[in-house]
């Protein structure tokens, strides 16, 4: 218990000197070590709380993520191999920084934000389409189980019928 406190302490007197000793009217997660710089910077934006989440994700995560996907040839932005990796930074920043001003991610926010990112980059990388399989397959697969049920059946009956319990 007393760790715990202790780590509180130095987290309140690190946010503290962050708001130049002024508690926020709103609480502030300590997941990071970054969370006390985000929550001042939303507790001085001198506007709606939502605008100032919004120019931190963009300024943490979005320039990034945007920047890099510039900066690759257009081709390689619907090989997932090659994007995959910016797309999960681009998820844990945002994840980090709703975890820090304590709101639940994801979050209708996040999910615009997402649609925005695959409006902008992802929009003509092809979809394969999963199709039904040819009828001949499907007969076959439902057909297989079904003529197995009775040999099953009869090889169950046949062998209690001679009274032989042993495999």
């Amino acid at each position: 218990m007393k760790i715990a406190l202790g780590f509180i302490g130095v987290f309140l007197s690190v946010l503290l000197d962050h708001t130049n000793g002024q508690m926020m009217p709103f609480a502030c997660g300590s997941k990071s070590h970054i969370c006390p710089e985000y929550c001042s910077t939303c507790y001085y934006f001198a506007g709606p709380t939502i605008h100032c989440i919004s120019i931190l994700l963009h300024n943490e995560c979005l320039k990034i993520f945007e920047d890099e996907m510039v900066s690759r040839n257009r081709d390689d932005w619907c090989n997932w191999g090659n994007v995959s990796g910016l797309y999960s930074n681009l998820s844990l920043c945002t994840e980090k920084v709703f975890d820090c001003l304590l709101i639940p991610w994801p979050n209708p926010f996040v999910e615009a934000i997402f649609v925005d990112i695959h409006t902008k980059f992802f929009r003509d990388c092809p979809t394969e389409e999963l199709n039904d399989p040819p009828p001949a397959i499907v007969f076959a697969l439902v057909i297989t189980p079904i003529c197995l049920i009775p040999v099953m059946v009869s090889l169950v009956v046949l062998k209690t019928k001679n009274g032989d319990g042993s495999s």
